[in-house]
């Protein structure tokens, strides 16, 4: 049964799916992932149509075509809008594109229903801020995809505060979420005004690439170098042993209330994630990581 998306119920993780194919999971593994996740209290689901080569999504669909019912114990929030060119479009000289109009839109919101084989999409973003864009079309392509029940809610990925407040003008109900690139190395958000407006706009903040894509693990610049032994300092202070639980307590301490997303198919590491729910952070500890990314104090 269709029904309208709950924000107020949104995960504060996000299961993300981006680099499902790396994974290498069969339909049923990826559906034992699915189902051990739930039991975590995990259920929502973070994907693209152009993940994975336009594969992620179908990939998806096989494994909850094996238990249908598990659709309904998970929310899926997908994208759309980038559009790379193929070797053949490449070869005769064309490129890669954002295309946010109405019709590409309607477009990739219907084939990622027949690619997750379901009847809704609970979320649907606009992957990046087109320089084309429209908000009256895109508001528009909203409008009829809600009105077919075909996706319960909207939201944006990548927008400025500005392009959110261009299309947010243009609809009679609320965008839902941006996604945003945030964590203790790229933390931009707090100062371009992103965290502040969804504060203000009640708009969910997903942090893609909360463990900077693995940078906090493994560069050797001075930064990097900085973040890892405060996280481990603070780690030794909160009695864990993972940098990545502090990480995600410092991040949900944000009192924008973000969604974290996890890019990862280990089972215990979701579990690890769920265990940092426990954890709190001292506003000192949080400004000593936030110390550690900048290099220098708070003026």
């Amino acid at each position: 049964m269709k029904s309208a998306t709950d924000l107020n119920l949104m995960d504060d993780l996000v299961l993300g799916f981006w680099r499902l194919l790396a994974w290498q999971l069969t339909p049923q593994q990826c559906l034992s992932f699915l189902h051990k996740s739930i039991e975590l209290g995990v259920t929502w689901t973070d994907h693209a149509d152009i993940y994975g080569g336009h594969q992620c999504e179908a990939q998806l669909g096989e494994a909850l075509k094996l238990e249908p019912s598990v659709r309904d114990k998970i929310k899926i929030i997908t994208k759309c809008g980038i559009r790379p060119a193929s070797q053949f479009e490449l070869r005769k000289g064309q490129v890669n594109h954002y295309d946010s109009s109405a019709s590409h839109i309607i477009n990739c919101a219907q084939q990622s229903l027949r690619h997750f084989q379901t009847d809704r999409l609970d979320v649907l973003l606009i992957h990046r801020p087109d320089y084309l864009m429209c908000a009256d079309e895109m508001a528009e392509a909203f409008q009829q995809l809600a009105k077919n029940g075909d996706v319960l809610q909207f939201g944006v990925s990548n927008f400025t505060p500005s392009q959110v407040e261009l299309l947010q003008s243009r609809l009679d109900f609320p965008l839902i979420a941006n996604q945003i690139e945030f964590s203790p190395y790229e933390m931009k958000a707090l100062d371009d005004g992103s965290l502040d407006q969804c504060q203000r706009l009640n708009i969910k903040p997903m942090c893609w690439s909360p463990l900077a894509g693995g940078r906090l693990f493994n560069e050797q610049t001075e930064k990097a170098i900085r973040l890892r032994a405060t996280l481990t300092q603070i780690a030794d202070e909160l009695g864990v042993q993972g940098i990545d639980q502090v990480v995600y307590t410092w991040l949900l301490t944000h009192p924008s209330r973000p969604a974290v997303v996890l890019g990862t198919g280990n089972i215990d590491r979701v579990a690890s994630a769920v265990d940092s729910r426990q954890l709190s952070l001292t506003r000192e500890q949080w400004y000593r990581i936030w110390q550690a990314s900048t290099g220098h104090s708070v003026p």
